[in-house]
């Protein structure tokens, strides 16, 4: 028998920004929905007005909930309020609240086991939480949502280059304050874990930022390589997990050694977002490891500054289905494999031979 399409939700995200513009213009392609079966939680006039606003050619049919959801079509569920007011390119809290509506009714559906992935179109935290909404961004939430057992991690990707965020969203000062061995551990074994299930590599490499410059071998630099990150690396090395450094971020980044490494693992967002928006951005995924939920977006914003002009580009949207898409078809096979598994003939030997050594960048 034919293999059922994925069913995939989609949050309609901030109404001001650009997010309808680019899942029309994605499955404005037929080929898309040869992949997957979307359904969009958010507003039918607001995707209508979007779509007659930028002339683009794009169907969808209205439906009450995802199980109504037809293979080779873009459906839509009425998620929120029937009358907004849209405001291109201004951030409102009217906005912020259909972003939430939909992002809510999308995880009432999820919980009824109506669609199998999670992609949200780009919304604004700040209107977000102007209503409910209390987090600082989508994992925070989805986190919340999926029990106190799970934890989220943060991945930005393009491709074979894996970004992994100790800390999302917050002051530099905060995430200094709240990093400890636990956390970073913790976070290793995420990464480990889904760099594993989710992507398919057998013995995956990570590599570990310092928090301060020059890994913490300066002369007034801070100490929490040696207290924290040290110690971790090693705990995590003795329980089988390839991880190395830590790497001063700029030396590391600027030599292309990210190129060694199946994952990046930074201790704050600016860290690793910054080198990977520089390297990455046209095609980058945001995709969060760690959760029950496959969960992905694209890694740019709302963009205000483009919304309505029929600019936008779909290309990292596009890529995010096509991740949810991968990761979910992955969990699968390793759901089946787990379930019957084969009797283990012998016992992998681990030494220390194939730990990558990197020369060190000194100050000059």
């Amino acid at each position: 028998m034919e293999e059922r399409k994925i069913k995939v939700g989609i949050t309609h995200g901030d109404i001001n920004g650009v997010g309808y513009e680019v899942i029309l213009k994605t499955f404005a392609n037929p080929a898309m929905l040869e992949l997957c079966t979307p359904v969009v939680y958010g507003s039918p006039k607001v995707a209508a007005y979007h779509r007659k606003a930028m002339d683009l050619q794009a169907n969808f049919s209205i439906v009450n909930s995802a199980s109504e959801a037809q293979d080779g079509r873009l459906s839509i569920v009425s998620s929120t309020e029937d009358e907004l007011k849209v405001e291109l390119s201004k951030p409102t809290a009217e906005g912020g609240q259909a972003a939430l509506d939909a992002l809510e009714k999308a995880m009432c559906e999820y919980g009824e086991g109506l669609f199998d992935v999670l992609v949200t179109a780009p919304a604004n935290p700040d209107t977000m939480r102007a209503g409910d909404f209390t987090f600082s961004g989508h994992e925070a939430y989805l986190e919340e949502r999926s029990g106190k057992n799970s934890k989220a991690l943060p991945v930005l990707l393009k491709d074979d280059f894996r970004m992994a965020l100790v800390t999302g969203v917050m002051p530099v000062k905060e995430a200094a304050s709240i990093l400890s061995q636990e956390l970073v551990m913790e976070k290793i074994e995420t990464f480990h874990r889904s760099l594993k299930v989710d992507f398919g590599i057998d013995s995956p490499r990570i590599a570990v930022f310092s928090l301060n410059p020059y890994a913490g071998n300066g002369i007034s630099e801070g100490s929490e390589e040696e207290r924290i990150i040290i110690p971790a690396l090693e705990a995590m090395s003795k329980r089988g997990v390839l991880c190395f450094g830590p790497y001063a971020a700029d030396a590391f980044m600027g030599a292309g050694n990210y190129k060694h490494f199946d994952g990046v693992l930074a201790m704050y967002y600016g860290q690793g977002a910054t080198p990977f928006m520089t390297l990455a951005t046209s095609e980058g995924v945001r995709f969060t490891a760690g959760l029950p939920i496959v969960h992905t977006a694209p890694v740019h914003g709302a963009a205000y500054d483009m919304a309505g002009k029929g600019i936008a580009s779909e290309d990292s949207f596009r890529q995010a289905v096509y991740v949810a898409l991968d990761v979910f078809r992955r969990r699968r096979t390793e759901a089946e494999i787990s379930a019957r598994p084969l009797r283990k003939q012998y016992y992998e030997k681990r030494d220390d031979s194939d730990k990558l050594k990197l020369d060190t960048v000194e100050e000059d």
